[in-house]
């Protein structure tokens, strides 16, 4: 049976950095959103042994290393099954672009090997296996509006947001995540040893050495402690405080404009804008031109190099999105997806 998954992408609705944990990866909170942009995914199961990635785009990856294959892999074995696995990704998004693209086609990979093996995994396994593979795997197996805690694995559904008007811009810039990380590690550095250094200027000049050592106290407690994500948190749910009632039209407008609003009034912004835009100054110019050509809110997704504007409205993201390919821009008019919608649609057909 071969059956077909679209294979939608996400965005994230704010991303904040924490201290690198005891595995090595980072504490991250950040709000991801799907989108109606995707991939096409076709799984075919035959009989025989192997696992075997088609795809025509020559930057993605057709052994081991694809998390298609990997997924596929810890399924069969899973299941205790035996077959000749094919897996033919039609690409649509951009590869390494911020958009969560490999892993929302490992995970409509996942969807369709059920299908076609008329098995279902229980939830936990499916949420199990997507952590194993990566970070943001699981967040595709919700949709909608999703609330990622953890190293982006720890997911939780929010209310849904409803459908909004946006345009996807992706540049031919290749962006590093584990270098933006890095560089994130040494803006913290000097942040935190230039506060240490002024703390203690502050207490050589005084004259009380019970001053001193309480302000000496109270900085190191400081730096130890569950760092700037304690801010972040209110931050988030100063924002997520006007949820409970979203996908209802708001008064004076839609709940989607009211998302737009919220997003500029609280502030929520990406971290890793502050070390990808002095590398890539292109990007940061981009997110002007969003915003010079009408978007409410305008945002790096994820470590980039794609960003994202909200529109008012569908003509507003098609007008928009003209406007920057005559610059020679990439841009994509699309709109947010809700949960219950990227249910619906993922499924696209099967055949024996």
């Amino acid at each position: 049976m071969t059956v077909a998954v679209r294979s939608f992408a996400k965005i994230n609705l704010g991303l904040y950095i924490g201290r690198v944990r005891a595995d090595g990866f980072h504490d991250l909170r950040t709000v991801y959103q799907t989108i109606a942009w995707h991939d096409l995914i076709r799984v075919t199961v035959g009989r025989g042994r192997g696992i075997e990635i088609l795809c025509k785009d020559p930057r993605v990856p057709l052994d081991s290393s694809n998390t298609c294959y990997r997924i596929a892999e810890r399924v069969m074995d899973e299941f205790g099954r035996k077959g000749i696995v094919t897996v033919e990704i039609e690409k649509r998004l951009p590869v390494q672009g911020g958009l969560g693209a490999a892993s929302s086609n490992a995970v409509a990979t996942m969807m369709g090997l059920e299908r076609a093996l008329k098995k279902s995994l229980m939830g936990a396994t499916r949420l199990r296996i997507a952590a194993e593979v990566g970070s943001d795997l699981p967040l595709f197996l919700i949709g909608g509006t999703v609330l990622g805690v953890g190293r982006g694995e720890e997911v939780y559904p929010l209310p849904d947001l409803a459908a909004g008007a946006m345009v996807v811009v992706t540049p031919e810039v290749g962006v590093s995540t584990p270098q933006a990380f890095g560089e994130w590690d040494e803006v913290m550095r000097n942040a935190e040893a230039a506060e240490l250094r002024s703390e203690a200027g502050r207490s050589a000049r005084s004259t009380r050495t019970e001053q001193r050592s309480v302000a000496t106290e109270d900085q190191l407690t400081h730096l130890g402690g569950s760092d700037r994500l304690v801010e972040v948190g209110r931050v988030l749910s100063s924002w997520l405080s006007g949820l409970p009632n979203a996908g209802a039209p708001a008064r004076g407008g839609s709940r989607a404009g009211s998302l737009l609003l919220d997003l500029v009034r609280t502030g929520i912004e990406n971290d890793f804008e502050k070390v990808v835009f002095p590398q890539h100054p292109e990007l940061r110019d981009i997110k002007r031109a969003l915003e010079r050509a009408g978007a409410r809110y305008a945002s790096l997704s994820g470590s980039g190099s794609t960003l994202y504007g909200l529109f008012r409205s569908r003509a507003e993201a098609v007008k928009a999105a003209g406007r920057l390919r005559k610059r020679g821009v990439t841009a994509v008019a699309t709109s947010t997806l809700t949960r219950r919608a990227f249910e619906r649609k993922s499924l696209v057909a099967s055949r024996e």
